[in-house]
């Protein structure tokens, strides 16, 4: 498998929580099930920096994230069409990436920047785990 190929774009509009929460899950999953897929995450206003409280809970699951910086969504990205799944942003901003791709798969997330402890954080990277692991499912069944 290449380095530059995507299989998953995981995309919000400032990819700094729940598009990176996505991405560390499925490559970790991926690589423990010793699958040649690979995510990546963007977003199309990217915000400053990883949500702090996000980075603490995946460290605490030991998922690294200190490398991760936010990202603009490239054209370079959605080479070779990977599977667009898209956050559960706003849909009635511009900038909220369900708009750009009619064809995205949306998972209509909270924004943990809007939740205001951990305990609230972790039920949602819990349900993104989910929703990874049952994305890794279809995807290696439907044999891409």
């Amino acid at each position: 498998m290449s380095k530059d190929r995507i299989d998953v774009l995981f995309l919000c509009t400032h990819n700094a929580g729940r598009s990176v929460a996505a991405k560390t899950i499925f490559n970790d999953r991926a690589a423990k099930l010793g699958l040649e897929m690979r995510a990546q995450s963007a977003g199309t206003t990217p915000g400053k920096q990883i949500n702090p409280a996000v980075q603490r809970i995946l460290e605490s699951f030991n998922l690294d994230v200190s490398g991760e910086v936010p990202k603009l969504l490239t054209d370079e990205m959605l080479k070779g069409d990977p599977r667009v799944v898209s956050m559960g942003c706003e849909v009635d901003t511009e900038s909220c990436p369900a708009v750009n791709f009619a064809d995205a798969d949306d998972w209509e997330l909270p924004n943990p920047s809007q939740m205001s402890s951990d305990e609230e954080i972790v039920p949602l990277i819990h349900d993104i785990a989910r929703r990874v692991n049952t994305l890794i499912q279809e995807m290696t069944s439907a044999g891409n």
